[in-house]
């Protein structure tokens, strides 16, 4: 596994990005200060939607509309001629739901294996592994058909079908038979030799940890950045946090997204939250340890789902949010940026070029300049939060609506004194000329300042 201080690099979770698309701006996504981007499923699937890249039709090649094998290959390429990482999220706990249109569960479908038929020189050319004249899957290879309704029971979660409404037979659920495994492991293998560094694994919460320990064996995951998503309420104390991330976390070597401190810094941002709840959450277990934590404002599930749209923050607290996970020490943030159509885009394109805005661009600057330094918080209280990263940099966060003061004893927290700690999201400077110097913070404002 990677050393925490590589851990900490920021992702771009380029969603729902044409691959082609990333590749043409490789210098932008370098020059932004990216060291990795998160790809789209790269596997067989269908239909332009969104959802569809979660619906796998075979994993044994890559195709899709997001792109196929050959756009990865020059994305890799791109990509790591700028020095930046590829990870690719991946879907092991379901194969597509095509009820709608077949009653049998061989996948992929008689359908598939006729264009792979009628075009073998282009499908070969997407291929990862296996035979792509014969199915991969069939009826043994999926549990019973039956939707979850006991979300808070692991058994049910990892067993069952996730399903929608209106009597949706849901997505097929694999059993963790050997051949499964194996597929799965010549899978993710493959991934790893096209020089894919990291997987987000989809669904996470909805494997058994026997499946996951068989399919990620120590030389898959060697060298690898492996994050999953187990989604949950809080951290210690949750019910769901218990049941769920708490075994994953003990029973592997994964990172995860960190849930717990997510639900922390949306109660501090809240009306009649405090910053204060984000002194030291990792103490009270309401953020995961620094070096197996994904930190994020938004992922996303939640501007696309209607069940998580309630998570959504309104801008500015948002922008103050990513000054918090990109000014602090721990945890790899993930910056979210969306590539959706008119038809599935509800928010008038907020994240479409999230990820390149003068602001986000000069949060990750600071986050780089401040690698590999230790974190001290100075104070908080229910608007203010103020840390420091060792002599070298300076984070000031003012949640509420009129400015706010706070007077730091420099000789209790050491600084430099008579050099401008210079502001990355502003022309303010600050210069310590006296063992008392005070901070005024504007309302509603994040300062990010360095040497």
């Amino acid at each position: 596994m990677y050393a925490p201080s590589v851990y900490a690099d920021a992702i771009l979770h380029a969603f729902n990005w044409k691959y082609s698309d990333i590749t043409a701006q490789a210098t932008e996504i370098a020059q932004a200060g990216y060291k990795k981007v998160l790809i789209s499923p790269p596997l067989k699937s269908s239909g332009n939607e969104w959802w569809a890249r979660y619906q796998p039709q075979d994993i044994r090649l890559i195709d899709s509309p997001v792109g196929n094998k050959e756009d990865l290959e020059a994305l890799i390429a791109a990509l790591s001629a700028k020095g930046v990482d590829v990870y690719a999220d991946v879907v092991l706990n379901h194969m597509a739901n095509e009820s709608w249109k077949r009653s049998d569960l061989n996948y992929p479908g008689s359908e598939l294996l006729s264009q792979y038929n009628a075009d073998t020189t282009y499908f070969n050319r997407q291929k990862l592994f296996g035979d792509l004249a014969n199915e991969q899957f069939s009826e043994n290879d999926f549990h019973p058909a039956g939707c979850i309704t006991d979300w808070g029971n692991p058994g049910h979660v990892q067993y069952w079908r996730l399903c929608g409404g209106e009597g949706d037979t849901g997505l097929p659920d694999l059993d963790p038979n050997n051949w499964v495994v194996s597929q799965q492991r010549l899978y993710l293998q493959a991934l790893k030799d096209m020089g894919i560094k990291g997987f987000r694994v989809d669904a996470v919460k909805h494997m058994s940890n026997y499946q996951i320990s068989q399919v990620f064996t120590p030389e898959i995951t060697n060298g690898m950045h492996v994050f999953g998503e187990v989604i949950t309420s809080g951290g210690v104390g949750s019910s769901d946090y218990h049941a769920f991330l708490e075994p994953y976390l003990n029973d592997t070597n994964h990172s995860a997204y960190d849930f717990p401190l997510f639900a922390s810094i949306r109660a501090a941002f809240s009306y009649n939250g405090s910053m204060s709840m984000l002194h030291d959450p990792q103490a009270y277990g309401q953020a995961l340890p620094n070096d197996r934590a994904v930190t994020f404002t938004i992922t996303h599930d939640i501007p696309t789902n209607d069940g998580f749209r309630y998570q959504i923050m309104d801008p500015v607290s948002e922008k103050l949010a990513y000054a918090y996970i990109l000014g602090k020490d721990g945890g790899t943030p993930l910056i979210y940026s969306d590539e959706l159509s008119p038809a599935e885009d509800r928010d008038n394109g907020r994240w479409h070029n999230a990820w390149n805005q003068a602001d986000m661009v000069s949060m990750i600057s600071f986050h780089n300049e401040m690698q590999g330094k230790s974190m001290q918080t100075i104070h908080s209280d229910q608007c203010l939060l103020i840390f420091k990263r060792e002599k070298q940099g300076l984070v000031a966060i003012n949640k509420c609506a009129e400015q706010r003061s706070y007077t730091v004893d420099t000789y209790n927290y050491e600084f430099n004194w008579y050099m401008p700690y210079k502001d990355k999201l502003s022309n303010h400077s600050e210069t310590i000329t006296s063992r008392y110097h005070t901070l005024t913070v504007p309302a509603q404002t994040a300062r990010m300042l360095a040497l």
